[in-house]
Parts: structure tokens; C-alpha cells; sequence
């Protein structure tokens, strides 16, 4: 699948860590691991991962995976010096797993363009759950020449791989993906709230939604497992995380002259649950916000 080549991964968060493991432990092939936190490096360097010490070392890989968490960060490890695009050479894949903004996607993916890199945009869905079991969800943007090699590396932590277009499209699809499950999750948050008030249970609400039509992913997920359960743990997907992908899709709207009101309904949201403490609770919070909202 992969010969000689070796791998690079720089960001080794909740996400970013669980991901490198399933390279390192499935293509038993040399990765050099790069991350600000000494953990996660000790703990991939037991499983037989490199250490490379540095953003540019890990850059000196064939194909660097990159897991930031934003696309402030994002930019930052690719124009620094001793980054990325210094580092760049040709015949080189840059593969960005990060949810990052289309702009700087395709800004980014031109000037590697100029040291003859290649760069694919991969951002991947789905739960921390998913990424330590390797079920993640990704959509790829890339040239079809760029997607047929690394499809496989990216089977190594994703059950669903989708090639949806030119760099860019892959952040699009999520990025969109995340806006459409912030405004399910608000639906189901304003409904449970009613209810409540009503006299009905959330978990009794719920349990007919599953029967019905407003059965969904977000329901069985982000729905039970948090609004019921009434639990937002940290260092899961958090308000200030979900909200910086909401205002990438918002930014998205703009340019395209959209008034995409029920994003900017999440965004008020998740910005008032983030100002009332909630910015590292798990997303679904915003309960509380629009429970707080009626009393």
C-alpha cells in the first residue's frame, strides 16, 4: 500500500492522537510525530511512532496528516519559519484533517502548489469514540491523482472516505455538515425545553422522535447522549470548537450573498453558552442557554 514511504503527523490532540495510532499500528511504517504536549508524543513513541522534536522534522516526511484546531493554528505551522511550506518540496502531500476555513484551504493548497506539493483538505466527522475505534467519517478534497493515494492511509482511522471534489470540497461538505447538526441539535434543544415545561420528560419526548420522523443521528447521538442525559463533559467537542465551524460556514454564506439565518441562530447560541462559562463543555449545552431563556 504505502512501499518505502514515511508518514508525518503534526497535532496529536483528542482527535489527532487516536488517528496517528491507527497509522502507526496499520501501515507499520516509519512516522515522525510532532505535538507542543510531550504526552501524547510518549505515549505513540511506545507504539513505535518517531519523535521528530519539531514541526520541521516532521516535515520532512512524504506524506505529512496535520490535526490542528483551528485555522488560525492551521496557518501558523505552514508560514512560520522552520514550517510546512519552507519545508515543502516537490512530489511532497500535505493532508490538512483539520476543519479549516475554504479560503485559507485554497490558499494554502496554491502555494504549495508553487514548490510542486501536493495538498488535500480531509476533515473528519464524527465522535472522539469513532477516531480511538477508527470509524471517523472524512470528506476529501483533492485532485483524483492525490485522493487515490491517500485514500488508503486514511482507511486507517475512517470506515466512511468520500472523495467530494477539488481542494476545498472537503471542507465545504463538513463545515456544512456541522451547520446542519447545530441546527437539528437546536431544534431538539427548544423542543425539550417545551416539553419539559409541558410535563413531558426529555427522554420520553425523545423516545417518540426515534419512533417518527424526527428520528436522526443527532437525535440518537447529541440528543440522548447529551440533552437527556444532561451530561457536557470537556475534551469532547467543544462550544468554542463547534462555534469557530459554524463561523466558518457563515463566512461561506456571505461570500455567497446567503442570509443563512438558522446558522446565525446557532452562532448566537453557542456564543451565549460559551460567554456563560460553557466555551470547553461539550456543544450541546446550548440547552441550558435556551432553557435559561424562558424563565
Amino acid at each position: 500500500m504505502t512501499g518505502s514511504l514515511t508518514f508525518g503527523f503534526i497535532g496529536l490532540g483528542v482527535m489527532g492522537e487516536p488517528m496517528c495510532r491507527h497509522l502507526v499500528e496499520k501501515t507499520k511504517q516509519k512516522v515522525l510525530i510532532h505535538d507542543i504536549n510531550a504526552e501524547p508524543v510518549a505515549r505513540l513513541v511506545q507504539l513505535g511512532a518517531v519523535d521528530a522534536g519539531s514541526v520541521s522534522a516532521a516535515a520532512k516526511a512524504d506524506i505529512v496528516f496535520i490535526s490542528m484546531p483551528s485555522g488560525e493554528h492551521l496557518k501558523k505551522i505552514c508560514e512560520m519559519p522552520g514550517g510546512l511550506l519552507e519545508s515543502a518540496r516537490a512530489g511532497q502531500t500535505i493532508v490538512d484533517l483539520s476543519t479549516s476555513p475554504l479560503k485559507l484551504t485554497r490558499e494554502l493548497a496554491g502555494k504549495f502548489a508553487a514548490k510542486r506539493a501536493d495538498y488535500a483538505d480531509a476533515p473528519v466527522a464524527r465522535t472522539r469514540a469513532a477516531a480511538e475505534a477508527g470509524t471517523l467519517a472524512i470528506s476529501v478534497g483533492a485532485t483524483p491523482d492525490v485522493f487515490t493515494r491517500i485514500e488508503p492511509l486514511l482507511r486507517c482511522f475512517a470506515s466512511e472516505v468520500t472523495h467530494c471534489g477539488e481542494v476545498g470540497s472537503g471542507q465545504v461538505v463538513k463545515i456544512l455538515n456541522n451547520m446542519v447538526v447545530v441546527g437539528t441539535v437546536t431544534a431538539l434543544c427548544e423542543a425539550a425545553a417545551i416539553a419539559e415545561s409541558a410535563g413531558v420528560s426529555t427522554k420520553t419526548l425523545f423516545d417518540a422522535f426515534s419512533k417518527g420522523s424526527a428520528d436522526s443521528f443527532a437525535l440518537r447521538n447529541h440528543g440522548y447522549k447529551a440533552v437527556a442525559a444532561r451530561e457536557f463533559p470537556e475534551r469532547v467537542f467543544s462550544t468554542d470548537y463547534m462555534h469557530k465551524d459554524i463561523s466558518y460556514a457563515l463566512d461561506m454564506a456571505r461570500d455567497a450573498g446567503i442570509d443563512a439565518k438558522e446558522a446565525a441562530l446557532g452562532a448566537s447560541l453557542l456564543t451565549e453558552a460559551s460567554r456563560s462559562g460553557f466555551g470547553a463543555n461539550y456543544w450541546p449545552v446550548i440547552v441550558k442557554v435556551i432553557e435559561r431563556s424562558s424563565k
